[in-house]
């Protein structure tokens, strides 16, 4: 069962020039929208494409979100997440307060994260090739 329209998920990431890192990031969005089971989601980026933050906050405003919640595509708490961000969402809220923003941490330090790398790790093994 999907949450109401009323809750939206905003994958955020840096942004790229190179429009496939830019539609993986898309995809990756649908995809955690998906498990999450929220029906209102967009992936929005900080520099070099769109939609932008406030585009997708508005975005989903339009589609009648009210509690947006912003899952960030960054490994480590850098200064995009301690200081980017924090801005974005401080100039975002008085333009929309009605709504609730909140921001997770980022990749660095889910449980997941060792057991990925694992993953790579093993498929690079298994692929036989000596260095």
């Amino acid at each position: 069962m999907s949450l109401p329209n009323s809750i939206g998920l905003i994958v955020f990431a840096h942004g790229s020039r190179v429009a496939a890192a830019n539609e993986a990031v898309e995809a990756v969005a649908v995809e955690a929208a998906r498990r999450a089971q929220i029906p209102a989601f967009r992936a929005a980026f900080l520099e070099l494409a769109h939609p932008s933050l406030g585009e997708a906050v508005e975005q989903l405003a339009r589609q009648g979100a009210r509690r947006i919640l912003i899952t960030p595509y960054f490994l480590t708490m850098g200064r995009h997440l301690t200081e980017d961000l924090p801005r974005l969402i401080d100039q975002i809220r008085p333009q929309h307060p009605e709504l609730t923003l909140q921001a997770s941490p980022p990749l660095d330090g889910h449980p997941e994260l060792a057991a990925i790398l694992a993953a790579r790790a093993r498929a690079l093994l298994a692929d036989g090739e000596q260095p």
